[in-house]
């Protein structure tokens, strides 16, 4: 069975990739791996960081001997809202959007987060609400041909063999929340053609439809089509 190692410490999109992918496919938290590095995530791009991320992960997997090297990658995720309004804001910047009004390390509460979006948004007509949500996946191989590093460094190395697939989702910011499912901003993100936020959406229909769904959906085309 093919194995993925997924590189974030987010129960949530650990349990939406899990529910995505099915039982075809074995899905590892990083969590399972005492010691497992956690990169900054110094990118301007969602591509950027799922890169950092992956290889990171890959490359300490290879160096502790983690993990089988056969049918074993690192998955890493990069996504986050694109608001049209907000000029893409608040982007790669999306899990930390209101700890950057003070400068705190670290993430800030999903809470804090939506509090911001609505504040920003409060004086923007419904007819220029309009975003996306975005995800970017980066695949990185867990080993090396004999490994070795074909004659440069394996990180290098690794990040040659890096993949990636991405996947959106279109709507509009709803100036009310709704739902209680999800997690994010998905109280107030309203997919095209649904009168209902994200959180509003049965589990079934959202992974259906959401960015990380798209992103996975190609993953698996690509993988089945090298089978």
């Amino acid at each position: 069975m093919r194995t993925f190692v997924l590189a974030t410490a987010n129960a949530h999109k650990l349990s939406e990739v899990r529910a995505i992918l099915g039982p075809e496919y074995c899905v590892r938290s990083m969590g399972e791996f005492a010691g497992a590095p956690k990169p900054d995530e110094t990118a301007d791009s969602f591509r950027g960081n799922a890169l950092i991320k992956s290889v990171a992960l890959a490359l300490w997997l290879c160096q502790n001997r983690c993990v089988p090297t056969q049918d074993t990658s690192v998955l890493a995720d990069d996504s986050g809202l694109e608001v049209v309004a907000l000029a893409g804001a608040p982007g790669v910047q999306s899990a930390r959007f209101a700890a950057l009004d003070d400068g705190r390390p670290g993430n800030s509460s999903d809470r804090e987060n939506n509090a911001k979006l609505l504040r920003l948004m409060e004086a923007i007509p419904k007819a220029t609400r309009a975003a996306r949500f975005r995800c970017v996946l980066a695949l990185t191989p867990c080993g090396a041909p004999d490994g070795g590093a074909l004659g440069v460094g394996l990180e290098t190395f690794l990040a040659s063999q890096t993949i990636f697939f991405e996947g959106t989702c279109d709507g509009a910011i709803a100036a009310n929340a709704g739902g209680t499912g999800g997690f994010g901003y998905d109280p107030h993100f309203v997919p095209s053609g649904l009168d209902r936020t994200m959180a509003a959406l049965g589990e079934a229909e959202k992974n259906r439809i959401s960015h990380r769904a798209k992103a996975l959906a190609m993953l698996c085309k690509s993988l089945h089509s090298q089978a």
